[in-house]
């Protein structure tokens, strides 16, 4: 079972209505903040789309499906209040952690594909 970092019943409501996303432990367990994060086409109807990483995870991590989990948005705007502002990018998106830690700057973005 998986510690979490924040409690749920400490979650304020800063981004709701934004559906399901996918995040790391890096972010969830180990309390890293969001480092990188993008927006692909949506799985379903209840996915956002969004991506969330700290930028610290490896390949051999990310292979490794107990490391990510599904989260509602809110639940990770929770852990960092900064990716509010980013919500409404579209699909095809990414941004990763600016040099002054706080905010996010624009990179380019491919889409992996299946």
């Amino acid at each position: 079972m998986k510690a979490y970092k924040i409690n749920a019943a400490d979650f304020q409501p800063l981004a709701t209505g934004h559906g399901a996303c996918f995040a790391t432990d890096m972010i969830t367990v180990e309390g890293h903040a969001v480092g990188y994060c993008y927006r692909e086409a949506p799985d379903n109807e209840i996915d956002s789309g969004w991506r969330f990483l700290s930028g610290l995870e490896s390949d051999e991590y990310m292979d490794d499906s107990d490391n990510l989990a599904i989260y509602d948005v809110n639940t990770i705007a929770n852990y960092d209040p900064a990716i509010v502002a980013l919500l409404g990018a579209p699909v095809g998106s990414a941004f990763e952690r600016g040099s002054d830690g706080e905010h996010f700057v624009p990179v380019d973005f491919e889409p992996v594909e299946d």
